[in-house]
This record gives C-alpha cells, sequence and structure tokens, in this order.
C-alpha cells in the first residue's frame, strides 16, 4: 500500500471517528500542529525517521511530546501513537493534507489555483470566486499566483479541471486555425 493511500485511510477512520464523537475543525488544527511541531525540529524528525530506533521508543517519545503539549483530544491522540506503534509518523504531514481534504469535502469547500498575468483588484477576485463557487457548486477558495507568460486573462485549476482562458492559449488556438489544411 502506497503511504498516500494509507494516509488516506488513516485520515478517513480518524474523520469518521471524530465526526461522530468531536470537534473536526479542532482534531484538523491538533494534527497541523503536530507536523509543525515535527517539521520544526531536524532532530526529532531524524529520531522518529531513524530505522534502528524501535517503534516503542518512538511511541514512548511521541507520547511524552503529547502529555507536554497541553489538551489534546483523545481521537488525535490515539492517532499519532498508532502511528508511532506502527512505525509511520513519516507519513503525518499527508495524514494531515488528507484530513484537511476530507474536511473540505464534508464542508464543500474547494480550492482554486488561478493564474493571470497580474495581481487581480479586489472586485474581480470577489466576482471570480463567487463564479467559480457557482461552477463547481462549492464554496471555492482562491490561491492566486502572477505569470506574466500568460499575456492576459486567466487560467483557473479547481480540482481535476483546468480553465484556461488566458491571451496565449486564444492566441496558440488561432493560429492552429489558420495553420489547419483547408
Amino acid at each position: 500500500m502506497s503511504v498516500r493511500s494509507a494516509a488516506r485511510r488513516y485520515a478517513g477512520v480518524l474523520f469518521d471517528v471524530v465526526q461522530k464523537q468531536g470537534d473536526l475543525a479542532r482534531a484538523e488544527q491538533e494534527l497541523n500542529a503536530f507536523v509543525a511541531l515535527v517539521e520544526g525540529h531536524q532532530e526529532l524528525q531524524t529520531v522518529l525517521a531513524h530505522p534502528a530506533i524501535s517503534a516503542l521508543k518512538k511511541r514512548d517519545l511521541v507520547g511524552k511530546i503529547l502529555d507536554t503539549s497541553g489538551d489534546l483530544s483523545g481521537e488525535v491522540r490515539r492517532l499519532l501513537l498508532m502511528l508511532a506503534e506502527r512505525d509511520r509518523l513519516g507519513s503525518i504531514g499527508e495524514v494531515a493534507r488528507a484530513f484537511t481534504a476530507r474536511l473540505m469535502a464534508h464542508r464543500k469547500v474547494m480550492d482554486a489555483e488561478i493564474v493571470t498575468a497580474r495581481a487581480l483588484p479586489g472586485s474581480q477576485r470577489e466576482a471570480l470566486t463567487k463564479a467559480l463557487s457557482q461552477a463547481v457548486g462549492a464554496d471555492v477558495r482562491l490561491q492566486e499566483s502572477v505569470d506574466p507568460s500568460i499575456m492576459g486573462g486567466i487560467v483557473a485549476r479547481v480540482g481535476s479541471v483546468v480553465y484556461d482562458a488566458s491571451l496565449t492559449r486564444q492566441l496558440e488556438k488561432m493560429r492552429r486555425q489558420l495553420l489547419a489544411p483547408v
């Protein structure tokens, strides 16, 4: 089983348990806080990833970290300890991303990546957000980037769908039409 599919399974089980018994937003925040803690300490990353250190010792270390971290939901705590026992803490970042994706789908929220030739003013950004939300039937969160090479227009990626209304793309379509045999 791949790391990504295992992470989705762990995240899915956590989501189902927390949805019935707890606070989904809190679980997401706690997972992301643990990921940030691990990613912020190179020595901790090394210890948790080192194959010569037993899973039991890693579990004990994670338990001590969780004991000092304050109030943590039981579901997230059990998941982190289980990942340590199974020596799968290297995939905790992927688990957190999969949990966030599942939570966003549950809330009917999608991320949209947009590329424009220059930064959009606020009114255009709001109109674009509204139009994309209507097109996909979910609330959309924009992640913007600027790429002057598209010359004008916009390229939007929402999920696996790409809307390419860039000037570069339009010019390319015109060029192909002009060069096509009659």
